[in-house]
């Protein structure tokens, strides 16, 4: 193996991180060798190919099996310093020569099946996606020629089970992994492939026809929703820290209607027009509810304990105490006007609603709950 350099990796918040391969160089990686070792009959312990955005990677092969008829290559996925669901999985690729010109690509165990419209392949086909399956196919046909044929599947057994950590089963891949990456390196720390993977899912709804969508930030939002509003989950979305993107990705689909319910803690930050709400890009919420409060007229020992508060939680405490919960409806507001504001000049109009709570205890609404709650079942 070459050793690394420079290019291989990348610096996040200080720290250097490892890149590492996609499952899409790795399937391309054993497809090549399952290859080379079929046509030459002999076995190999390296290969070496082009990631789709052209950089070489170079791989160890784990397991070699082959006769005169078909050989299987097994190559661990590497992900670098991000090691997702997938990583240390290995991948392997089956090779028969055809007696036409034909090439053909599939998936065995443990690689999903599309079910539903809205992905990038249409339901029935295997999940190796088109940019990988490009890569694959065309470095096959380097080594096998343009008067050969080949059939070659791309499995991987352990992804039956590693599936049901991924998105796949919501997105309705059903089975398996998928074979995944536009530039067939992974960089730690990414959160493009998180977004594509929101996007894919929103898609995914408004292929089968819904122009509603409910926006969660996480599992508590989603539990709120669930439990509390009890409003269906078929049209509820996880976006994550990723507001600002979420709701251009529902002006991009043509979505008619949004409701964001999440938690004070992440929301109150959309109220001072923060749109990314990890705390590694701001964290402005004591700054926001005193703002808020003062507007109020609140005394100043309430906005001195709220300043001074390190959770939310706390400073609803104070909040209610002192009797000022209306700020919970100034904040949900600020929320559905700041939203509305982000999308404002561009087609088509979206209509936005919020929600916000605090340990699952219900705050405020830009709707009256009861009137929000039976618009949305």
């Amino acid at each position: 193996m070459v050793e690394k350099n420079e290019q291989d990796y990348v610096y996040y918040n200080g720290k250097r991180l490892r890149k590492g391969y996609t499952t899409g160089t790795t399937a391309t990686a054993a497809s090549v060798a399952a290859l080379k070792i079929l046509l030459s009959q002999e076995p190999l312990e390296e290969i070496s190919v082009n990631a789709a955005n052209g950089q070489t990677a170079e791989f160890h092969l784990e397991s070699v099996e082959f006769d005169q008829d078909k050989a299987t290559v097994g190559i661990k996925k590497d992900g670098g310093d991000d090691q997702d669901a997938t990583h240390g999985m290995i991948v392997y690729s089956t090779v028969n020569l055809r007696d036409d010109d034909q090439l053909t690509l599939d998936g065995g165990k443990g690689i999903g099946r599309v079910t539903k419209k809205g992905l990038a392949n249409p339901p029935g086909m295997a999940a190796i996606n088109p940019v990988p399956r490009k890569v694959i196919k065309q470095a096959v046909r380097e080594v096998l020629g343009k008067d050969r044929g080949a059939d070659v599947v791309i499995s991987a057994p352990e992804g039956v089970d590693i599936a049901k950590l991924t998105y796949n089963p919501k997105l309705g891949i059903v089975g398996g992994v998928s074979i995944l990456g536009t530039s067939g390196i992974v960089t730690p720390m990414s959160e493009e492939s998180w977004k594509h993977s929101i996007s894919i899912e929103m898609n995914i709804h408004r292929e089968r026809g819904d122009e509603d969508i409910i926006l969660t930030p996480g599992n508590y939002g989603e539990d709120f929703t669930k439990n509390v509003l009890q409003l269906p989950m078929d049209k509820q979305v996880q976006m994550s820290n990723f507001v600002g993107y979420v709701l251009h990705e529902v002006q991009r689909l043509g979505f008619k209607r949004c409701l964001m319910v999440g938690d004070l803690g992440k929301f109150i930050k959309v109220a001072g027009g923060i749109f990314s709400t990890h705390s590694k890009d701001a964290d402005a919420r004591a700054e926001i509810m005193v703002a808020n409060l003062a507007l109020l007229g609140a005394p100043q020992q309430l906005i001195n304990d709220v300043y001074n508060s390190l959770t939310t939680i706390s400073m609803v405490d104070y909040i209610d105490k002192a009797g000022y919960q209306k700020v919970y409806q100034q904040i949900v507001d600020r929320i559905k006007y700041r939203s509305e504001k982000l999308l404002a000049h561009r087609k088509p109009e979206v209509a936005i609603d919020a929600v916000i709570f605090s340990g699952q205890k219900f705050l405020a609404a830009t709707d009256d709950l009861d009137h929000l709650k039976e618009s949305w079942r």
